[in-house]
């Protein structure tokens, strides 16, 4: 049987060199790649199921941390795995991880996944500015964990990574289980999450790195917290919309809206409002809030003034109770408004801002076309 070397035409060439110069943007490629598929998977509504998946994920970097982290961790090589191990290892062609390496791989590969997940819940939640940079920061900050390959065997930062995980995962599933947002679950949730990290650290022998940025994690948190910074988890809003009227069919709401301009062709509605004198504006949000769980949130109506800034006008508030997988709906209105910019903020009873709408009223003496649809 004769070989021949097969030579590489020049576009293929070409191709593998422009590949080699994008290289090292694969992570960030792979990163919004993944980050968009768990947009469209994860976050809809939040599930016990996911919460425990969660967990595990949790509970399996922790067992790697405490493993390598003893004394009697041995790097060993690839031959000396045990049978059932060597085969794992040589069937996913894991050889350009040598051994000693692999736990340090795994260890980032859980880390991706569990910031992943954990940050499209709190992505989802964002939806005002201040939450908004909050956002912005985690992300750059599972870019950044793309490129830590290296890294975790400084402890310092996989202990870091930890407990930032745990506080998350604290936030949403504590008050998940208990049916109750009120601020101090959060608090508590932080500190379990510190506890965990500091535990952990504690227990492996050889105390390796430093746990002292978790407490700084933690005291970070609870300060955007109290900032508003970090939407009231486990809270998801649906979608929020403004109308002339609405009316209840067949279990929906039907909606008379004002029709976008013919060039907006991405949507059917606007949110700049012709209003005649006296009629009513309605608000309606959607929430969504997992099963057992009963709060009160507020429309808060605020009117933007030239001199004063955001001026509230109202305060209404309508009770929610979760378990509907398409979000609870509730819905204010007012009339008279004047001429300007308006907004509503849906909030809870702490005042912690579940989503906010932007809108805008002119005033017309005779009623525009409008269109009516479902909500």
């Amino acid at each position: 049987m004769y070989f021949t070397k097969i030579k590489q035409s020049p576009p293929i060439q070409n191709l593998a060199k422009k590949l080699a110069k994008v290289r090292e943007f694969f992570p960030a490629i792979f990163f919004f790649g993944g980050f968009a598929w768990d947009a469209f998977t994860i976050g809809q509504n939040v599930a016990a199921q996911d919460l425990f998946i969660f967990g595990a994920y949790l509970a399996t970097a922790g067992l790697i941390l405490y493993v390598i982290g003893r004394p009697s961790y041995i790097l060993a090589d690839s031959t000396s795995l045990p049978s059932w191990l060597s085969r794992i290892y040589f069937k996913f062609n894991l050889k350009k991880y040598h051994w000693p390496n692999f736990p340090y791989f795994l260890l980032q590969f859980i880390f991706g996944n569990l910031l992943s997940s954990l940050f499209i819940l709190y992505f989802k939640s964002a939806s005002h500015w201040l939450a908004w940079v909050m956002s912005l920061l985690l992300g750059a900050m599972l870019v950044g964990n793309e490129y830590l390959e290296n890294e975790y065997k400084r402890f310092t930062l996989s202990w870091s990574l930890f407990g930032f995980c745990a506080m998350l995962l604290f936030n949403f599933a504590l008050p998940f289980l208990i049916g109750s947002i009120n601020p101090i679950w959060f608090y508590l949730s932080t500190l379990m999450g510190l506890g965990a990290a500091h535990f952990l650290y504690k227990t492996t022998p050889n105390h390796l790195g430093s746990i002292k940025p978790v407490w700084l994690i933690a005291a970070v948190l609870m300060f955007a917290y109290a900032a508003d910074m970090i939407p009231p988890v486990p809270l998801v809003k649906r979608d929020i919309a403004v109308a002339y009227s609405l009316n209840k069919v067949n279990g929906d709401f039907q909606l008379t809206q004002q029709p976008s301009d013919w060039w907006v062709f991405w949507r059917k509605t606007s949110n700049h409002l012709e209003v005649t004198p006296g009629q009513r504006v309605y608000c309606i949000s959607s929430v969504f809030a997992p099963r057992g769980l009963n709060t009160k949130l507020y429309h808060r109506w605020q009117f933007y003034d030239k001199k004063l800034g955001w001026v509230t006008e109202s305060h209404i508030g309508f009770t929610l109770a979760g378990g509907r997988q398409n979000g609870f709906r509730g819905y204010t209105y007012k009339q008279n408004l004047q001429a300007g910019e308006w907004r509503v903020a849906i909030e809870t009873e702490s005042e912690k801002t579940v989503a906010v709408y932007d809108f805008s009223i002119k005033t017309v003496s005779v009623a525009p076309p409008s269109i009516s649809q479902l909500f």
